[in-house]
């Protein structure tokens, strides 16, 4: 009896939890030796999805008879992502005040002909779930919209207003003053300088000219914007033919019937004309070194302060992401990675790139060695920031030239394979969000008038050899160094010795005698 009852009660737990509640887990025979590459036994054959190919997925274009261009992606879900990106941003201020694109990032969806405030236009979008939000950069302006798709044909109409048709009231105009101003208060204050040396390796790098001309509005030119200066900046950048209408999560035909009624012969507030002050020079690699003298001290006070570090970036120049070189740029910079010195996780972290393995994992003085790669469509940059004690900073600045060096030295296989199934993994891992895929459709349509899909650039990231990597690593290294330093620089070599550094074949400094320290 008590032998059935036992039989009875294991019967019951293979039912309930299956046949894993039942392996011993010892040396005995009741252990199953069972291939893990190959099928259970007893278990059906899995029947899975397939895919007709990618015609359900391809980006469709289209072009309208003022030159708007109307791009889509279709996606499962009952939410969309529908925007307007514009060819605008802060390296087309070249003729004028710096910082315009600044303000109609923070002007954007406030008064228009259709809405009277701000609150209206997210009152309207709260009836189909929907939020907004406008971001500028560089060289792109967009303005993007999430809601439900039952209301395409309002968020459409709502967004043709919010470009087209601002009212750019003044006193919206004095509460952008002040939010800036805030913003730049902050920038300083705030205990991640990242933001502030990007812009400052892009004044070195560039300077005076496109991409290097500042994203942020100077303090100075705070008093001098005004609805006539934004006005004239809209008539010249705020055109068709520099526009692209972008939607994810929805039918091409709907999108392109509502972009022909509210985008298709719509005179923007401004008036219809022919653009003036269009610039359209090409971005010109200067090098340089920006610094800036600053107490970090006390940048983060409190239980557990940061200590006062001294931050420091150097780049060269990459490429254009319109050059076939983009690619191997884009495996280089995953393979030098880096991080935060406190920055927890596996190999899926990055933990064996270059920064790290070479860098935090040997001088545990550095906080930070991190590899970054901006791209733009004439010019790119990839640099490497680093952080530690002041005191060390000389130190600092021979380690990351040596990196750079090291950089045209052959990859090894390993290396390589895993820096570009770290990339693949990356892009297919973000492409998953609809934010992120508006906003990849958006940037390569407004660009190249076409979309390279997700497998196409995961072809090219497989196709990177180690040849490829070294030869763009040594075409980068020809190009005169853009440093960017903050903190106490007391100790920062001169911009000629980094320059020297990076010219050498071992990446060291030339040796300074002081006779008195």
């Amino acid at each position: 009896m008590a032998t059935h009852m036992a039989r009875f009660r294991t019967w019951g737990q293979v039912r309930r939890f299956g046949i894993a509640a039942y392996r011993r887990y010892s040396s005995s025979t009741g252990y199953p030796n069972v291939s893990l590459s190959a099928p259970l036994p007893g278990i059906p054959k899995p029947v899975f999805a397939s895919v007709d190919g990618h015609e359900k997925y391809e980006t469709k274009i289209t072009t309208l008879e003022n030159g708007l261009k109307v791009a889509s992606q279709n996606k499962f879900g009952q939410f969309c992502t529908v925007g307007i990106l514009i060819n605008s941003g802060s390296r087309h201020e070249a003729k004028y005040p710096s910082g315009i694109a600044h303000f109609l990032e923070k002007l954007a969806f406030s008064s228009t002909a259709q809405y009277g405030s701000k609150d209206e236009i997210l009152l309207t979008l709260e009836k189909h779930g929907g939020i907004c939000d406008c971001q500028a950069s560089r060289d792109t302006t967009m303005y993007a919209v999430s809601a439900e798709v039952k209301g395409l044909d309002t968020v459409v109409s709502l967004l043709s207003d919010a470009v087209l048709q601002p009212r750019l009231l003044d006193e919206e105009i004095e509460m952008t003053r002040t939010a800036v101003r805030f913003e730049l208060e902050d920038l300083n204050m705030r205990p991640d300088p990242e933001p502030l040396l990007t812009e400052m390796i892009h004044a070195a790098a560039f300077r005076g000219n496109t991409v290097g001309l500042p994203r942020f509005c100077p303090a100075e030119n705070l008093e001098k914007i005004d609805r006539d200066l934004l006005t004239t900046y809209l008539r010249s950048y705020y055109c068709p033919e520099r526009m692209v209408l972008a939607g994810v999560g929805i039918e091409h035909e709907q999108l392109v019937a509502c972009a022909r009624k509210y985008l298709l012969g719509m005179t923007p507030v401004w008036g219809a004309g022919t653009p003036e002050k269009v610039d359209r020079s090409v971005a010109q690699y200067t090098g340089g070194i920006v610094k800036t003298e600053k107490d970090m001290s006390d940048v983060s006070l409190g239980p557990t302060p940061i200590p006062e570090l001294t931050h420091i970036m150097i780049g060269l120049e990459s490429c254009s992401f319109l050059e076939d070189d983009f690619i191997p740029f884009a495996v280089l910079n995953m393979m030098m990675g880096g991080g935060g010195s406190f920055s927890a996780g596996g190999p899926g972290k990055g933990m064996f790139t270059r920064l790290y393995l070479n860098v935090l994992n040997r001088h545990h003085w550095m906080y930070n060695a991190t590899s970054y790669h901006h791209s733009y469509e004439d010019s790119g940059l990839l640099c490497i920031h680093a952080s530690a004690d002041p005191r060390q900073v000389r130190e600092m600045v021979e380690i990351i030239t040596r990196e750079f060096i090291q950089m045209s030295s052959v990859a090894g296989e390993m290396e390589l394979e895993r820096a570009k199934t770290q990339l693949k993994s990356m892009l297919m891992m973000n492409l998953e969000s609809r934010p992120v895929i508006f906003e990849d459709v958006g940037r390569q349509v407004l660009a190249t008038g076409q979309r390279k899909l997700p497998h196409e650039l995961c072809q090219l990231i497989s196709s990177v050899t180690a040849a490829d990597v070294k030869r763009v690593t040594s075409r980068m290294l020809r190009s005169k160094p853009a440093v960017a330093a903050l903190g106490d620089l007391s100790e920062l070599p001169s911009y000629e010795h980094i320059q020297a550094a990076l010219s050498s074949k071992d990446g060291r400094l030339p040796r300074t005698y002081r006779l008195f320290r």
